[in-house]
C-alpha cells in the first residue's frame, strides 16, 4: 500500500496532492526542510516522541529555517493522520519546510524487516562520506544517499559512513556500533544523535562499558560484534563490513543482550501523541 501524505494548516488535516511509492519518494517531492521518521508501537505510540519533536525543532534551526516546530501542531497532526489512516501499526514521517508550514504527515503500514536480518545479520559496506550539517535531519541529504544506495551490489543492506580519518560516522539511515576490546564503541561528533541511539545507549550501559568513540577502519578485523539502529530496524546485528567478517560472521550475545534491553525499555518511553 503506498504512502498517504497530508498536510496540517492551522489546526486541519488535509489531504495533499504528493504521490510516491516510498516515504523517500514523497521527500523528494517536498519542499527542502527538516524532517523525522517514527513508527508505532500498539497501533498509536511514539518511541521517546519528546525527542523526535525537540530534534525536529533543532534540525530547522540548523537549516536556517525562519520558524520553530510547534509541539502541540506536531502531536495535533500525528493524531488526525493516525485516524485518518488506521493502520494497525505505521511508519511516519513527518516534514517540516524551512518556512515552518505546513506540517507534513506521511503514513504507510509499518512492515517489518524480515526475521532472518536478526537471526543471519546483515552486511555493511563503507564509503568516504559525511553529511555537510551532520546535526540537522535535513530532507537533501535523503535524494543522494538513496541514488548511491541504488548502484550497491545485491545484499548489501546499508553504507556506513566514512570521514578522512577513517572513523566509522554512520549509516545512510542508521547509526553504528562496535564492540571492540570490551566496550562498545560508537561515534559521537559528526553524526545525527538518533532517537533509536540515544535510547540503545541506555539499554546497552547494563550489559558493557561503553566509549562514544568511532571504530576505524584498521579495526575492523577486531571486531567482536556490530549492529545499527534506526526507529524502523531498532537493534540490528552486522555480520560483515566490506569483505570484513565481524566476529565469527554470526550475530552475538551481546547484540542480543542490547537487543532484549532495549525491548524492556520502549513500554515505559513511548507515548500517544
Amino acid at each position: 500500500m503506498p504512502p498517504v501524505t497530508f498536510e496540517f494548516v492551522q489546526g486541519q488535516l488535509r489531504p495533499a496532492a504528493i504521490a510516491g511509492a516510498s516515504l523517500d519518494d514523497i521527500s523528494r517531492a517536498l519542499p527542502q526542510g527538516a524532517y523525522t521518521t517514527l513508527r508505532t508501537y500498539g497501533g498509536r505510540r511514539f518511541l521517546d516522541l519528546p525527542h523526535h519533536l525537540a530534534r525536529l525543532d533543532e534540525s530547522l534551526s540548523l537549516m536556517g529555517g525562519t520558524a520553530t516546530v510547534d509541539e502541540q501542531d506536531v502531536r495535533q497532526a500525528l493524531r488526525a493522520a493516525l485516524e485518518a489512516t488506521v493502520y494497525p501499526e505505521a511508519r511516519v514521517r513527518v516534514t517540516v519546510p524551512l518556512a515552518g508550514v505546513p506540517i507534513y504527515v506521511t503514513v504507510e503500514p509499518f512492515t517489518p524487516y524480515p526475521a532472518e536480518l536478526y537471526r543471519d545479520g546483515v552486511r555493511t559496506v563503507t564509503m568516504l562520506m559525511a553529511r555537510q550539517n551532520p546535526r540537522a535531519k535535513a530532507t537533501t541529504f535523503i535524494a543522494p544517499s538513496r541514488d548511491l544506495k541504488s548502484t550497491l551490489p545485491p545484499g548489501v543492506h546499508e553504507v556506513l559512513m566514512v570521514d578522512g580519518r577513517g572513523a566509522i560516522l554512520e549509516g545512510f539511515s542508521s547509526n553504528f556500533f562496535g564492540v571492540l576490546d570490551g566496550e562498545l564503541r560508537t561515534a559521537d561528533e559528526g553524526v545525527l544523535a538518533g532517537v533509536t541511539r540515544g535510547i540503545v545507549l541506555q539499554a546497552a550501559r547494563g550489559v558493557l562499558p561503553v566509549r562514544l568513540e568511532p571504530v576505524l577502519q584498521p579495526d575492523i578485523p577486531r571486531l567482536a560484534e556490530a549492529f545499527i539502529t534506526s526507529s524502523s530496524r531498532e537493534v540490528m546485528p552486522v555480520v560483515s563490513i566490506n569483505d570484513d567478517m565481524v566476529g565469527d560472521g554470526r550475530p552475538g550475545p551481546i547484540t542480543r543482550a542490547i537487543a532484549e534491553h532495549f525491548a524492556l525499555l520502549v513500554g515505559g518511553i513511548s507515548e500517544e501523541p
